[in-house]
């Protein structure tokens, strides 16, 4: 056998196996930590203010002249508590989402998208780049973004209930 060939199963059934759940791990990890983000905004009670010490307003001010799109920040600026719920119920929509894998691909879209919007305006000064974690996030989101949650999933329910009503007809 060539290596990295495989000429049957008998030596291949372990690697099978850890490709198809490959993608578990980052799901749980995304799913939790996006369930753990907006839920300690939507109980912190200094987090959802327009002004003080660790408010959304506070916060989207201090970073608005170091974004990379300053009228993303103005966008959030005009509104910044009603921004903060919309991050918070994004975050754990997208977090359940993703978890539970109900929708897994468009939830991960929206996990990518928030981290972008972040990445774009909160952590876009961060130097070295890699300081700022929303571009990590964001480049994890996109294997889930192109696989979706295909095991121990809703959407995996849904599609073998589709597939059994179909080879019934």
């Amino acid at each position: 056998m060539t290596h990295g060939m495989h000429t049957g199963s008998s030596g291949s059934g372990w690697r099978d196996t850890a490709s198809r759940y490959a993608l578990l791990p980052l799901r749980i990890f995304l799913g939790v930590t996006f369930i753990y983000a907006g839920l300690d905004k939507l109980t912190d009670s200094a987090f959802l203010k327009d002004s003080g010490a660790g408010s959304i307003g506070d916060m989207m001010r201090a970073v608005r002249d170091s974004a990379a799109i300053p009228a993303m920040v103005d966008m959030a600026l005009d509104a910044p508590v009603a921004f903060g719920y919309a991050i918070a119920f994004g975050e754990l929509a997208v977090g359940i989402g993703t978890l539970v894998g109900l929708l897994g691909r468009l939830a991960a879209l929206g996990g990518a998208l928030i981290s972008l919007s972040l990445w774009l305006t909160v952590s876009w000064a961060s130097d070295p780049y890699y300081y700022g974690n929303d571009l990590a996030y964001l480049m994890a989101w996109l294997p889930l973004v192109l696989a979706g949650t295909p095991l121990f999933s809703v959407d995996a329910l849904l599609h073998a209930r589709r597939r059994e009503r179909v080879e019934l007809r």
